[in-house]
């Protein structure tokens, strides 16, 4: 099993990033896990048979993948790129029928489900199968280890539980434990 994440943020050290990294540290063994990290590159989608390589390659990651794992920031305006990544994947129909989990965070349980709300609205329209959950976490709290891992462990079961969603396989403990 093959899992595309993509993390809804053009800052490198941002929450959501750092959180999808982590969340890939929660699937079981043999899933493998692979961050599109090109977000800021994607130009707006241009209909014809011309495909920019950054497009190309989302499409291509996609394409061979059996899930998406997205993250969003704590607010509902989500980044422009991120719209034109999913416009990409709409119209080359890289999304139908995929499973795609969402999770967002945020300090205030209204924020993270404005963020989810509008990314179901264009996931489901592009005819991705979508699931999720709001993490209501403040991102100003130590969440992660020095290696990047998640240290709570209510986190930890609530990030598995999203994971859960896209992989059929029972979620194990990761090689390095905690």
């Amino acid at each position: 099993m093959k899992i595309i994440g993509i993390a809804a943020s053009l800052h490198a050290g941002s929450f959501i990033n750092r959180l999808l990294d982590a969340a890939g540290g929660e699937l079981p063994r043999g899933a493998g896990f692979e961050v599109w990290g090109e977000l800021g590159e994607i130009p707006p989608y241009a209909p014809g048979p011309m495909i920019p390589a950054t497009a190309r390659r989302l499409l291509g990651l996609v394409a061979g993948c059996d899930a998406v794992l997205l993250t969003a920031p704590e607010h509902s305006l989500l980044p422009i790129e991120l719209g034109y990544a999913l416009d990409w994947m709409s119209a080359r129909e890289g999304l139908s029928g995929k499973h795609v989990a969402v999770m967002s965070a945020s300090a205030r349980a209204c924020g993270a489900m404005w963020a989810q709300a509008e990314l179901y609205k264009q996931l489901q329209h592009a005819g991705a199968v979508v699931t999720g959950a709001e993490l209501v976490i403040s991102p100003a709290c130590p969440h992660f280890d020095e290696d990047g891992r998640l240290t709570s462990p209510d986190l930890r079961k609530q990030v598995r539980a999203v994971v859960g969603q896209l992989c059929p396989a029972e979620i194990l403990e990761p090689a390095l434990s905690l």
